[in-house]
């Protein structure tokens, strides 16, 4: 059988709850910061749920040439900042591209909501003024695909440009997507990751009306994501774009550039059981993390931290621990493990490149990042969630999980490279 090409991440970008950069993610990780707050983008008269993780003071204008400022949605230009500052990040600084790079540079990103914030836009003009009052782009840029289309045509990339959308998975299964990519010889760098800005009143609304999301902490709302305590409600919704650069070996040889980590596992599974309800027997989640580890080459007692998906509703968390100790075994109380979502909340599609991302900066650092807000532990969740504050450490080898709606479980296994 022919030797599987190896995939590693050599730049990353972010906007998110905690700011604008690497650096301010970084920090809050370190710093064990929250960034959930009251809800500022719209009125939250009326709904049970008033906190969110939003990017602060974003302006999508500053970011958009003016002839673009009401023709896409506010996830495209996070989405573009993190995608530049990846592309820096990983030594690719002239803008434009040399034609040569320009054609073999591929986009493939992972969006649950894609444009949905654009869409409610539209259709709240349409029903107030008509159809004049909406974008001529109202149906050409709400579709979720559209957002890794104007990040080929901003940046004039000619690869793919690809977005999966998978709902909670989509970002993990883009990575596995771009590992792919890679290992067959497909592609030699691969801008993936994910993005997702889905803080509106109609997706805020409906998860209310299914009552996952926390309605208890509104009135301290850096409290309100609390992944295994006892007392956890629900998730906070969030927003954001976490973005890598992929690369083959060959590629970051000839560009004479360091890796940061390598992508050396991935695996799915659909339990085919519920459209939002995970299985309480945590099996199919299990099966997932075997795949990926055995996707990698490695055995369970090769990992020495999980990052987790940990959303703080009282279903998955519980299962998810669950589903740890089958695919780990007694290891999995031998080793830390974080739930990044109790700094962040939920940034939904997104969510699982904000894992691996948040992994390689603790990687990189020497430091575990925390699982903050776990005050009264879960009884049934009784690992090791490194509480409270940020832990030195080291790590060669993690799992990060992302357990999704339609019974989807998708993992990543990352590995420190070789010096």
């Amino acid at each position: 059988m022919a030797t599987l090409r190896r995939a590693f991440v050599t730049g990353m970008g972010c906007v998110g709850p905690h700011g604008i950069g690497l650096e301010c993610f970084a920090a809050g990780l370190r710093n064990a910061r929250s960034a959930t707050r009251r809800l500022l983008l719209f009125a939250t008269d009326g709904l049970p749920c008033r906190v969110a993780g939003e990017v602060p003071d974003f302006q999508p204008a500053a970011f958009l040439p003016p002839r673009d400022r009401d023709r896409v949605a506010r996830v495209v230009p996070m989405a573009l900042v993190a995608v530049r500052e990846a592309l820096a990040h990983a030594g690719f600084e002239s803008n434009p591209l040399p034609p040569a790079i320009a054609e073999r540079l591929h986009v493939v990103l992972g969006s649950g909501a894609g444009c949905v914030e654009f869409t409610e836009r539209q259709y709240e003009r349409f029903f107030r003024v008509g159809v004049r009052g909406a974008s001529v782009y109202a149906v050409s840029s709400s579709t979720p695909g559209m957002l890794a289309s104007e990040i080929s045509i901003a940046l004039g990339l000619r690869g793919m440009s690809h977005l999966l959308s998978n709902g909670c998975t989509s970002s993990t299964d883009a990575l596995g997507y771009a590992l792919d990519l890679v290992r067959s010889g497909r592609a030699d760098i691969v801008i993936t990751g994910g993005a997702d800005a889905c803080i509106t009143p109609g997706v805020l609304a409906g998860y209310a009306h299914m009552r996952v999301v926390s309605t208890a902490w509104n009135d301290a709302p850096e409290r309100a994501s609390r992944p295994m305590s006892a007392d956890r409600d629900g998730f906070v919704l969030a927003e954001g774009a976490w973005i890598l650069i992929v690369e083959s070996e060959a590629s970051l040889r000839r560009r004479e550039r360091e890796p940061l980590a390598e992508v050396a596992g991935y695996g799915s599974t659909c339990e085919a059981y519920h459209r939002v309800a995970m299985r309480e027997d945590g099996e199919e989640a299990a099966r997932a993390m075997a795949l990926a580890l055995q996707d990698a080459g490695l055995a369970p007692s090769e990992v020495d931290y999980v990052n987790l998906h940990g959303t703080s509703t009282p279903l998955n968390d519980r299962v998810e621990t669950r589903a740890v100790k089958i695919a780990l075994g007694a290891h999995a109380h031998a080793i830390p493990m974080s739930a990044t979502k109790s700094l962040i909340g939920h940034p939904q599609g997104a969510s699982g490149a904000a894992v691996v991302v948040a992994t390689i900066l603790g990687m990189r650092s020497g430091f575990l990042p925390p699982t903050i807000n776990l005050e009264v532990p879960d009884p049934d969740c009784d690992l090791d969630y490194v509480p409270q504050r940020a832990r030195a450490g080291a790590v060669n080898c993690a799992l990060c999980n992302c357990l999704g709606f339609g019974s989807r479980n998708s993992v990543l296994v990352l590995r420190r490279p070789a010096p």
